[in-house]
């Protein structure tokens, strides 16, 4: 919520904001948190043994999601091949995460709601590496 005020404060910066991978950084840091959320539920369900996957590629795909908000955030310098494979990692992870949460999604709501967590955030990072140069 605060990415695009802390990031246009940057003395690199100097007002120019890339809107589109700052609103990236903003939705990798909610589907890690989805994800961490949606394992944690995972793991009170019933089933939990049938969501042993479900729960694997939430807790990757939070930890990768993480990262990528991580890296897209730092403006001292310039790393932007790195920058580009991990938007590129965390939206394959959002993607794989997605599909195996949208298979639980008419039992589990928690899993409905990480699958659109996921897709968003795979889109969102799909966009912010068009948006850099």
């Amino acid at each position: 919520m605060h990415a695009h005020a802390i990031i246009s404060t940057h003395p690199h910066v100097s007002g120019q904001t890339n809107d589109v991978l700052i609103r990236c950084i903003d939705h990798c840091y909610d589907c890690a948190q989805t994800c961490v959320s949606c394992a944690d539920a995972c793991l009170g369900e019933a089933m939990v043994a049938e969501l042993t996957q479900c729960i694997r590629l939430n807790l990757d795909c939070a930890d990768i999601c993480a990262a990528a908000g991580s890296v897209a955030s730092r403006r001292t310098g310039s790393n932007e091949e790195v920058l580009r494979r991990m938007l590129d990692v965390c939206a394959v992870a959002c993607r794989l995460c997605a599909a195996e949460c949208e298979r639980h999604a008419d039992m589990h709501e928690h899993c409905r709601i990480c699958a659109e967590a996921c897709r968003a955030c795979e889109q969102a990072c799909r966009e912010a590496q068009q948006s850099i140069h």
